[in-house]
């Protein structure tokens, strides 16, 4: 047994005879009992120390020795108040961490059936929302660019590139084509495309927008004014209807290093097949489509296959697609 251990083992037997003597001999003080028992002074103060820490005695109390069972009883109530007290300060300090915290914590985190909108006018207060958004992105991240990104930029684009490729976060990212032609943006989307960055262009990009996780959302409030205030959105329930357009704007797309040619096909359209293809790409109905050319259902059928074979389409959405990349929907439908 070692010197501390058998120390506390004596402390507790002169505790115990301590307590036993006062037991035996009412009306005894504790001073002659520990004189009785020829103890130290500093076995007196511990043996004191021990039995007011129990409960078991009571210095200010005329009767100076408690009963086990009420000794005991003191003691769990002790023990309940405390308790009590450390659950009434947690309780607080959770309350004042849900008010301090709260919106940080729900910007990464919004529950999938609540939707936030907000309008922040302080660029600073965007970009600081994006650059929380390069913790909390898990799945995916989607950007749309009217033009070239602001040279300041373009390494922190390439650092969060790198983060988000080692977490295998899906990035894509789209441009309009005069951006490729300035040789810095050209060089920066080599080197993002390098780090797996999907890059395509378009020859309009509607807006400035970013996406992530069907979660996040932040896009102007005026597509053609950069300064105006911009939205903030959460919630797929909203960031949902965002995402759908960037899918269409997406696919009509040309993928980088693709030859920019203009794709082949749609010159030996009739009017007739035009039409009919520019009617389709306004969402008009095959019925009305008919009405329209005073056609029957079968000749329109016949027409789009035709369009569709010209084109080199396999579907009606893919000669859609095509035809808006040829330019032969730069027209309104009869």
């Amino acid at each position: 047994m070692s010197r501390n251990a058998a120390a506390a083992r004596t402390g507790s037997d002169q505790a115990l005879a301590v307590y036993q003597q006062l037991r035996a001999r009412p009306g005894t003080t504790f001073a002659e009992v520990a004189d009785r028992l020829d103890l130290s002074a500093e076995e007196r103060e511990r043996c004191h120390d021990e039995l007011v820490s129990l409960g078991l005695t009571a210095p200010a109390s005329p009767q100076p020795v408690v009963d086990p069972d009420v000794a005991l009883l003191r003691l769990l109530r002790r023990e309940r108040d405390r308790l009590q007290e450390r659950l009434a300060a947690t309780s607080r300090a959770h309350t004042a961490l849900e008010a301090l915290a709260g919106p940080f914590l729900r910007a990464g985190a919004t529950p999938r059936g609540e939707i936030e909108v907000e309008i922040v006018e302080d660029p600073a207060r965007v970009r600081r929302s994006l650059v929380d958004l390069t913790d909390s992105v898990r799945t995916a991240a989607h950007f749309m660019h009217t033009g070239s990104v602001r040279r300041e930029e373009l390494p922190g684009e390439l650092a969060q590139d790198r983060l988000w490729a080692e977490r295998g976060v899906r990035i894509r990212a789209m441009y309009s084509r005069r951006a490729a032609s300035v040789p810095e943006m050209a060089q920066h989307l080599e080197e993002r495309a390098a780090l797996g960055v999907e890059v395509r262009f378009a020859s309009v990009v509607p807006m400035n927008m970013v996406l992530a996780d069907e979660n996040f959302a932040l896009l102007p409030t005026d597509p053609h004014d950069l300064s105006s205030a911009a939205i903030l959105a959460r919630g797929p329930g909203l960031v949902r209807s965002y995402l759908a357009l960037y899918e269409y704007c997406w696919t009509a797309a040309a993928p980088y290093g693709e030859d920019d040619e203009p794709e082949k096909g749609g010159g030996g359209l009739s009017e007739q097949q035009r039409a009919a293809l520019l009617m389709l790409a306004s969402g008009i109905k095959d019925e009305q489509i008919a009405k329209n050319l005073g056609v029957s259902l079968r000749t329109v059928s016949r027409l789009l296959s035709e369009v569709m074979q010209e084109l080199g389409a396999a579907s009606r959405f893919e000669a859609g697609v095509k035809a808006s990349r040829l330019g032969l929907l730069d027209g309104e439908a009869p």
